[in-house]
């Protein structure tokens, strides 16, 4: 993440903007999902996480670096840190019932981000050394994340598909709708403009099964959600990249 950040060259304003309308999304995707559930007659503690939180790490990044290139991933990196560090600690007190903002202080990604803005303001260069030895590390995260989505894909079952079903259209369908939305009303263009589609895109984020199996909010609905959104995107993920680029 240090790496990308500080050494694809993205624009410094470009990667506020994203980060910025990661928030945006976010927050009309949730205001968007409490209406649907509460018209479906649907528990939002239990699904609302599942509409609003998408996979922009293990899946948005690989997509984001395919499409295009570096300087899509530092800005895939700024549009996933910003609806983590939003949508973390709002997963954790919708399934547990409590408040809480300690999840921030357990995700190693603020200190990797407030360590490139530290770079990054003060505009020092990174030591060479340390930016080979990060080049390299930086290689293996891609395939580690497509490793790990799919080693968590499979431990799920499929009881659960009938409401996962419909929660993972609302999850595409307002994804796409709100992104495409935000990235118009924001100006956007180019990279910025297909980033911030594509990974409002994402089907819905594998950590949401891990909460709901942790406080038995609809565990077998919220693993259907995920397996059935993660399928889907095989068919709208190429659409996506052909809009988007």
């Amino acid at each position: 993440m240090f790496q990308s950040l500080t050494g694809a060259g993205a624009d410094r304003a470009a990667l506020v903007d994203v980060a910025g309308a990661a928030v945006l999304v976010m927050a009309v995707t949730a205001a968007l999902g409490v209406a649907f559930l509460k018209a479906w007659g649907q528990p939002v503690r239990a699904f609302l996480p599942s509409i609003f939180l998408a996979n922009n790490g293990n899946m948005g990044l690989p997509l984001t670096l395919f499409a295009f290139g570096q300087e899509g991933m530092a800005l895939g990196m700024a549009f996933m840190v910003a609806s983590a560090v939003v949508g973390l600690p709002a997963l954790a007190s919708l399934s547990s019932g409590v408040s809480s903002l300690g999840a921030l202080a357990r995700l190693p990604m603020v200190y990797a981000v407030l360590l490139a803005l530290v770079f990054l303001a003060l505009d020092w260069p990174v030591p060479g050394w340390a930016a080979n030895t990060l080049d390299l590390l930086a290689g293996f995260t891609v395939p580690l994340m497509l490793i790990t989505l799919g080693a968590s894909l499979a431990k799920m079952g499929a009881t659960g598909m009938g409401r996962g079903v419909v929660l993972a259209a609302l999850r595409l369908s307002l994804g796409f709708a709100v992104g495409w939305g935000v990235a118009e009303a924001l100006g956007f263009e180019g990279v910025a403009r297909g980033v911030v589609i594509l990974q409002s895109s994402m089907p819905v984020a594998v950590i949401d099964h891990l909460y709901a199996q942790r406080y038995g909010t609809e565990p077998r609905a919220v693993a259907g959600a995920v397996l059935a959104s993660t399928l889907a995107s095989l068919v709208t993920l190429p659409i996506l990249i052909w809009f988007v680029l």
